[in-house]
């Protein structure tokens, strides 16, 4: 014998989907599995409702970030043109070695090309590095 069926309240439904719960969300809060809900959306006035719900949700949100942006909050103006517009940010990082040159990559230095004066000022970095090290 099968379980009886779960009354669904399409009111609170409504209300669900309108503050664009996840089914989730939803089936948590009625009382039912996710299965349940994808089962009572093939019934198109459960369909209906929910489709409807959400995209009041929508229209809803975009009306108070418009309002937002009208009334000069930056950040919402700025989301706006982003996602309405197609504004973007477009960040360029490009590097280069001396003079514009390309960068030179070596596998490991060779120390082997160091002056004296060179190699004596890395021994008193490494030394200095290691004094501080043991303070």
């Amino acid at each position: 014998m099968p379980r009886p069926r779960t009354k669904i309240d399409l009111v609170e439904l409504e209300k669900l989907y309108g503050m664009q719960c996840t089914d989730e969300e939803v089936a948590a809060f009625v009382g039912v599995s996710t299965r349940t809900l994808a089962r009572r959306r093939q019934n198109k006035k459960f369909a209906d409702i929910a489709d409807k719900a959400k995209a009041k949700g929508r229209v809803s949100v975009r009306r108070a970030l418009f309002k937002q942006a009208a009334t000069g909050n930056i950040a919402a103006a700025i989301f706006l043109a982003k996602n309405l517009l197609g504004y973007k940010d477009i960040v360029s990082n490009e590097l280069s070695g001396p003079d514009g040159t390309a960068i030179q990559i070596a596998s490991k230095p060779n120390y082997e090309q160091l002056s004296d004066e060179e190699l004596q000022q890395l021994r008193s970095i490494a030394e200095k590095t290691l004094t501080d090290r043991r303070n």
